[in-house]
């Protein structure tokens, strides 16, 4: 399958100013069909807390950019949108849009970074969800959740072998990124993509590295620090072939971590 990393610099509270920078890299560079494009966290607007500005009530104007996107390339796309909790507050989301240009699904972020008080903006997520392509079964997860190791070994469970992360992740934990990407990587025996904004968003700067890491914890891609589009090509073979030779999947005790038997 072809992995594009859509790795931007996000205009701050600015939907179609964003819209114009993805549209023109696309444009540039356009994918091939079936190829999975992934975008940051909150891509169309910056990790803003200001809700006002970055909640979107029906229609959604992301999700309809991001199906409009998905069917004329015939791709797969994975972005970040805010939305409304029944409570008033917002979701951090991943919207997952198929080829046809359907919604396929949506992931709530987990984890609200309370570092930065997310938590008190934003109601967390509570359920884990997964999505088939041709070739995969990927997992959707959102920047702070990287810090959880458990709820990617939920997913694994449950049939991923491709973990995905979006983020907006600062460069003064650039190394914590790296670290806990490829620790995901060789602890759950997938594939990991992880897709972070590059640029400035008020007082934080953000590094990109944006990354592709195989099975065995080896980076196949780093997108550097730049905005750009990054490809590359995963094999599944080459996954199930390692699942089964190493058996670490299958020596799990199901009566840790609050795994059912």
């Amino acid at each position: 399958m072809n992995i594009i990393l859509g790795q931007i610099d996000v205009a701050w509270e600015d939907r179609q100013t964003n819209f114009a920078r993805l549209s023109a890299l696309l444009a540039n560079q356009p994918p091939r069909p079936q190829s999975l494009l992934v975008l940051p966290e909150m891509f169309s607007v910056g990790f803003s807390m200001n809700l006002a500005a970055t909640a979107e009530e029906a229609p959604q104007p992301t999700r309809t950019f991001l199906i409009e996107l998905a069917a004329k390339y015939a791709i797969y796309v994975i972005g970040g949108i805010v939305s409304r909790a029944i409570d008033g507050r917002g979701l951090n989301q991943a919207v997952v849009i198929s080829p046809t240009g359907a919604e396929i699904t949506r992931y709530t972020k987990i984890h609200p970074f309370s570092f930065a008080n997310e938590n008190v903006h934003f109601d967390g997520g509570t359920e884990i969800v997964t999505f088939s392509t041709e070739e995969f079964t990927v997992a959707p997860f959102i920047c702070y959740d990287l810090r959880f190791p458990e709820v990617f070994r939920h997913a694994v469970r449950a049939g991923a072998n491709v973990l995905v992360v979006i983020a907006n992740w600062p460069t003064k934990r650039s190394d914590h990124w790296l670290a806990l990407l490829q620790a995901r990587a060789i602890e759950n025996l997938a594939y990991v993509i992880g897709v972070n904004r590059v640029g400035t968003g008020l007082d934080t700067e953000y590094s990109g590295r944006s990354l592709v890491i195989d099975p065995h914890g080896k980076i196949l891609l780093d997108a550097g620090g730049t905005e750009k589009l990054a490809e590359i090509e995963i094999d599944p073979k080459e996954l199930t072939q390692y699942r089964k030779s190493f058996p670490a999947l299958q020596d799990i005790r199901p009566g840790y971590l609050g795994l059912a038997k």
